[in-house]
């Protein structure tokens, strides 16, 4: 599926900053490519980035260490070796966390783990995982195909879900010797990255075939209209916010430690949200009952409700009188009323095409055949077959959404895997063409051959 990613440059902090905490106001030096970074030159750096407080141990802190989670001496039952990823390239695959982890203020219990050193943290599998909404402690391009020491390996133990890239080795570089990290997700919303062996200098490693980049990133969709297709709607990500840590301070053993600030998404009430005085300009949308400043994954919902108008000089007073003075709910009306069906079907639709486009209901309807079915007092009387023809053709078509609905909804159903099994492609696994600027990833595939507890996908 096809995305097209921005960048909202106002919402995007790189580290080191130009405000540095460094008491000289010189640049660090830049070190040549043949020395690795001195580990004694490491001190704890802080840094705030308004959705997060980022902290950089260096090797000769214990803080560090005390970081490091120690998978070999955990619980057996509680570690899984991924056995797809740990032998293969640029595949990444879906697990179901056991609580919920609070990235960016947004609850999440499933992740994609790949192969490349990063977590992606989107609902919708794309083919450029590497561009936004991820958790990376290295992401680079690294091969755990190559070696039978190579493994990728999870952790979840009810209060820390922990992923390790354990001896894996850098396509073309092998000869520069394996890397050992991993990215800790705890439940309190803190990540931790921590790494044990880095053989050489971050960057110089080359990112002319896979991004190289450390830090966290997250991104909202909207859907536009399609310039090409006008009764279409075209998906878009706009990234909103991203970490990038300087990558010449990773080395082995240091470590860093990400601690949640509070966001406008944990206000539950009015009051709270319009009292709240985050750097964020929190507004309260009485219709959607949320708290946000327009910037995180509920935008659309923001926009098609008007929450920004409906927020803009009001008081929660104000909100009040209205819902007191409000028609009864059933006679509200919601912006979601009139499409639902046609959104449901849609989604449905663009998940077996796997285009990034979403395409509109084709089934006819509206004054036509309202038409059709009104008793009219003069004119030629409508005949009996005509009215049962138009009859039948409208349960056809709600037959034909109703099961489509029901097939989105329930993916690993008899019915959806009939259809699935006598299309050309596979879904919703999807394997990418290469392109010269981005690395592709395909998602480890829901059919084949089980494999440990994992199912086995073919390759790319």
């Amino acid at each position: 599926m096809a995305l097209s990613v921005h960048t909202l440059p106002l919402c995007r902090f790189l580290v080191p900053r130009p405000q540095s905490t460094r008491s000289q106001g010189a640049p660090s030096p830049r070190l040549p490519l043949s020395s690795a970074p001195a580990p004694c030159r490491h001190k704890n750096q802080e840094d705030n980035h308004s959705y997060y407080v980022s902290r950089l141990y260096g090797p000769s802190e214990p803080r560090s260490r005390q970081l490091w989670v120690d998978v070999a001496e955990a619980n057996r039952s509680q570690v899984k070796i991924h056995t797809i990823l740990s032998n293969t390239h640029r595949q990444a695959s879906r697990v179901v966390l056991s609580f919920d982890f609070p990235f960016y203020g947004h609850l999440l219990r499933q992740i994609t783990i790949a192969t490349g050193g990063f977590i992606f943290m989107g609902d919708v599998i794309h083919r450029m995982l590497t561009a936004t909404q991820y958790v990376a402690p290295l992401m680079a391009n690294f091969n755990p195909g190559y070696s039978d020491n190579s493994t990728v390996v999870y952790f979840d133990n009810g209060t820390v879900f922990v992923v390790q890239w354990d001896h894996v080795y850098l396509q073309g570089w092998e000869d520069r010797g394996s890397f050992t990290f991993q990215a800790a997700l705890h439940r309190d919303g803190r990540i931790v990255f921590g790494y044990k062996e880095i053989p050489m200098s971050v960057p110089e490693i080359s990112s002319s075939q896979h991004p190289v980049k450390t830090g966290l990133s997250d991104a909202f969709m909207i859907l536009n209209p399609s310039p090409d297709v006008p009764e279409s709607r075209r998906r878009s990500i706009f990234e909103y916010h991203r970490i990038e840590l300087d990558p010449s301070k990773i080395t082995s053993m240091s470590a860093v430690e990400f601690t949640p600030l509070p966001t406008c998404l944990q206000h539950r009430s009015c009051d709270a949200c319009m009292s709240s005085d985050l750097s964020f300009n929190c507004s309260w949308c009485h219709v959607l009952q949320r708290c946000s400043s327009g910037f995180d994954r509920y935008r659309q919902e923001w926009m098609d409700y008007g929450c920004a108008q409906e927020a803009e000089g009001r008081t929660c007073e104000d909100f009040q009188d209205e819902y007191h003075n409000s028609a009864s709910p059933d006679t509200s009306f919601s912006p979601y009323d009139g499409d639902l069906t046609t959104t449901s079907s849609s989604l449905f639709i663009d998940s077996l095409t796997t285009e990034d486009d979403t395409k509109s209901n084709p089934y006819a309807g509206g004054d036509g055949l309202q038409n059709n079915l009104s008793p009219k007092t003069k004119g030629t009387p409508v005949h009996l077959g005509t009215i049962v023809g138009i009859v039948l053709a409208v349960l056809l078509v709600a037959a034909i959404i109703l099961a489509g609905i029901y097939i989105n909804g329930h993916p690993t159903s008899n019915a959806a895997l009939f259809f699935i099994e006598r299309r050309p492609h596979h879904w919703p696994a999807m394997k990418f063409r290469s392109h010269p600027d981005h690395s592709t990833y395909a998602e480890v595939e829901p059919s084949g051959h089980e494999k440990e507890g994992f199912v086995e996908a073919e390759q790319c």
